[in-house]
């Protein structure tokens, strides 16, 4: 896998150009690569890391209070994720914008606005960190892939204005006699993907081949749930230390008209537990995206992820408040 290193600051240089065509390049051949962590990114990963090994070492009952009916952040128990009707065997802490009570949107009844149910102010403190370290990558990869994609340099980051950016921090059991099922083949929602695992291993990603139907994940009658989750060819994403391994989400390949394929990645347990922290940099909640090419197109971000979260969380309690208070409908105002 090909390993990229940031430049400090992106500002449409020739090497700025060069570097945004190899990574584009890349996409298009393998769907991923990975970034060089600086050592402050490397020592703000390993604190995360470690608070999210000692939140998930609680008892379930004491997890379980890490939950809001506002909003999609806190605690998912193992088996409550779905991908394709099946269940997944991970723990997860998700951590959505921490959206004060005060707020309007949430005074209001916007669906997924709510603060961030932290268990602590420990773990809190790590996230946040960690979360600011990414999100300056992030902003980096945009600005260095419009260049590649030849627009202008902040057309990708004009959408990221207020971003809706959010993380999921995962435990992965080890696996046992009766599954190695971690997380079932889907891809990610969102715009950009980028993510750090530690040393055990277990991530397989499916390159682009030529040819392949793609389903558009963002329309309601198609699902990139369980697809080709037998079908070879998957790569399996060795660990490395100091990295972070970045791919497309359904955002960019709408976006690019299929020219960026939203990677489909899936998890298998390894025979040890293992940890990861996987960021989504994205559009604002209320941004209406259409293709870089122009077009009739479009997809309001915030309904497309109220959407996304809905149908892989049927039964949470946050889904049960927006289906019975109607707040999708907030958003057609």
């Amino acid at each position: 896998m090909r390993t990229f290193e940031l430049p400090a600051s992106v500002g449409g240089t020739t090497a700025d150009r060069i570097l945004g065509r190899q990574l584009v390049r890349t996409w298009e051949d393998d769907g991923i690569f990975q970034v060089a962590a600086t050592p402050e990114q490397d020592r703000v990963t390993g604190e995360a890391l470690a608070e999210s090994r000692r939140f998930f070492a609680r008892s379930l009952p004491e997890k379980a209070k890490f939950v809001s009916d506002l909003t999609y952040s806190g605690y998912i128990a193992s088996g409550e994720e779905v991908t394709a009707g099946e269940a997944d065997y991970s723990e997860i802490f998700t951590v959505c914008p921490d959206i004060p009570r005060t707020d309007t949107r949430v005074t209001e009844g916007w669906p997924c606005h709510g603060p961030v149910p932290w268990p602590d102010d420990s773990y809190r403190t790590a996230m946040e960190a960690h979360l600011r370290e990414v999100g300056g990558i992030g902003e980096k990869l945009l600005r260095l892939v419009a260049l590649g994609l030849e627009v202008e340099i902040d057309r990708l980051t004009r959408l990221t204005r207020d971003g809706w950016h959010h993380m999921r921090v995962l435990r992965f059991p080890a696996r046992s006699a009766t599954t190695e099922r971690g997380i079932g083949a889907h891809t990610d929602y969102g715009l950009l993907v980028i993510a750090a695992q530690d040393d055990v291993g277990g991530l397989f990603v499916r390159p682009p081949v030529p040819g392949e139907p793609r389903r558009r994940n963002w329309l309601p009658d198609e699902s990139t749930a369980g697809m080709y989750q037998d079908d070879e060819p998957w790569h399996f994403v060795e660990p490395e230390p100091a990295v972070f391994t970045v791919f497309p989400g359904d955002i960019l390949q709408f976006l690019t008209g299929g020219r960026l394929l939203s990677t489909p990645h899936k998890v298998r347990l390894a025979d040890r537990e293992r940890y990861t922290l996987a960021y989504f940099h994205e559009p604002s909640f209320g941004t209406t995206v259409r293709p870089l090419a122009g077009g009739d197109e479009a997809i309001h971000y915030g309904r497309h992820f109220t959407n996304m979260f809905t149908r892989c969380y049927p039964d949470r309690v946050t889904t049960k408040r927006i289906v019975v208070e109607n707040r999708l409908r907030l958003l057609d105002l």
